[in-house]
Parts: C-alpha cells; structure tokens; sequence
C-alpha cells in the first residue's frame, strides 16, 4: 500500500522537548521545597506529558485532590520556558526535505495543548511546514483515541492506510494502529528501559529519523 503521508508525535519524535519540560518540572519542585529530578529520569517519562512528570516530581497522580493544581502551576511553568532549549532531533530534518523530494506530505498529532502546540511549531520551523497540527484538545479527546488520527487523514484527504505514523509512546502505536495507519516505533524517542516495546502494536522500528526515508521508499517500492 503506497504511502501518501508521514504523521508523527511530537514530543520526543519530531523534537527534543525534555530539557524545556523538566527544567519547568524542577522550577516548580524547587517552589515546593521538593529535590529536583536528573534528566536522566525525566527523558523517560517527558512524552507522557504533565501528568507524567507530575508523578515523577511529586508523586501525585491524576485521582489526587490536587493534581489540578499542580498541573496548573505545571503549565504556568513551562509557559514561560516552552522554547527554550527545545530542538528538532538529529535528521529530522532532512527527513521532512526528503519526504517533500518524494512527494509525500506530512503532518503532526500530539497529545500537547494547542496552547503551546501552535507556539512551538512556528518556533522550529519547520521546512516544508506541517500540513496539518492536530493537538491534544483539538478533537476533544487525545491518543491513544482514534479521533485525533481521522481527523488529520480528514483534514489532508488521504484514507489511513496511505499514513504512516510516527511515535516513541504505546499510545502512539496503539491509536495509530486502531485507525487503520501502519506504525512506526521513534527508536530515538523518550523510551523508559522498563517498557515493553515488543508488545506495543508497531508495524515497523526506525532507529533513527534518516530510517524512516528508507523504510517508506521501502513501502512504495523505490
């Protein structure tokens, strides 16, 4: 089956967003009197967002009497901080240029909140730019749902199957799979040792981003 379109994650596939996210994590820990935590344990846990860190800062999970709160003072952090220190992973884009080359589109799907979603992708510039942006609150609900995945295939007009997705979470491979998209695994991404990869629904593993080129030449038989 050709493929039309590459989509990917964001955080920890496109970009390299931990040191923003746990430099804002360790401002509010330092607030609180709480240690602050290595980017060694932050990596693992950045693509699972403020609920993630949060636990890993704090201890405090989404059912805590104040997880809205922590949350809040969270995002207020990284507000101030979002584009700091973030940048496009090592041959990304290169990626992006030889996709373009192929006549093959792109776009992006991330659980983050078009709050900084529509911030931060500006700030990489990205060339050529997405196609499509579908953030964590666009659809109303996020990965691993499908809704996020239809609704970039409806916005570009290519059915799933003529998608690739790209991600280093399970949800990532989960929603992807679930709409009907063939799956590939960010080798590169934000992977704890501890996860079980060979058990989340990935079609294809790209160690690096400079893989994805071949594989999807690979794919459309070139």
């Amino acid at each position: 089956m050709e493929i039309q379109a590459v989509l990917f994650d964001l955080d920890g596939t496109l970009a390299d967003t931990a040191p923003d996210l746990g430099g804002a994590l360790n401002r509010l820990l330092a607030k609180k009197g709480l240690p602050p935590q290595s980017m060694a344990a932050i990596r693992p846990v950045a693509s699972h967002g403020a609920a993630g860190l949060i636990m890993l800062g704090a201890g405090i999970g989404k059912d805590h009497a104040d997880y809205a709160a922590w949350r809040a003072e969270y995002l207020a952090e990284y507000g101030q901080c979002f584009d700091r220190d973030t940048v496009l992973f090592e041959g990304v884009a290169e990626v992006l240029a030889g996709l373009a080359a192929r006549g093959i589109r792109w776009g992006i799907i991330t659980n983050k909140p078009a709050a900084f979603t529509d911030r931060l992708v500006p700030h990489l510039a990205f060339d050529p730019p997405p196609e499509v942006v579908v953030s964590g609150d666009t659809c109303g609900e996020a990965k691993p749902s499908v809704k996020p995945m239809l609704y970039a295939c409806a916005q570009l007009g290519i059915a799933p199957q003529y998608c690739l997705y790209v991600g280093d979470a399970e949800r990532d491979m989960q929603a992807g799979r679930a709409a009907g998209m063939r799956t590939v695994l960010a080798g590169w991404g934000y992977i704890a040792d501890s996860d079980d990869t060979d058990s989340w629904p990935a079609d294809d593993y790209a160690a690096v981003p400079l893989a994805l080129l071949g594989l999807a030449d690979r794919i459309n038989g070139r």
